[in-house]
């Protein structure tokens, strides 16, 4: 699952429609308004749900947020939840953050490939870790 900011990674995975780039079709794209609203519940609502892994994709850079300050809370609730993640026995390399502008398309691509090959290497996500039983 990939939270895309509408400015400019969800642009940029728009952009990828257009150009016809193909990326893994396991990648499911949501576009929010900023990076900075994705709730960390949203996250974790993710896997309980079925996901094995979740993206983050927010502006550029931290600086160059539509929001002013999205990226960069973006950027704690990431770092903090990665960490609680940990605590539960989720892998942190299940979570990713990235900063993608409106024109980068090919690396929009090249960031859920390289995402979905590291979730294939970890292998699905447990049930008794997504709070269910096997």
């Amino acid at each position: 699952m990939a939270f895309l900011c509408k400015w400019c990674s969800g642009a940029a995975a728009e952009l990828a429609g257009v150009s016809r780039l193909l990326y893994s079709p396991n990648v499911i794209p949501i576009i929010v308004p900023c990076s900075g609203r994705v709730d960390p519940d949203l996250v974790v609502e993710a896997f309980i749900n079925g996901a094995d892994g979740v993206i983050v994709a927010g502006c550029h850079t931290p600086s160059d947020c539509h929001y002013i300050a999205g990226n960069f809370k973006a950027f704690k609730r990431v770092y903090l939840l990665k960490k609680l993640l940990s605590d539960f026995g989720i892998e942190p390399e299940r979570l990713r953050l990235e900063w993608i502008s409106a024109v980068e398309s090919q690396k929009l691509k090249t960031v859920f490939d390289e995402f979905t090959s590291t979730i294939r290497i970890l292998g699905p996500l447990r049930a008794e870790t997504r709070g269910g039983s096997v």
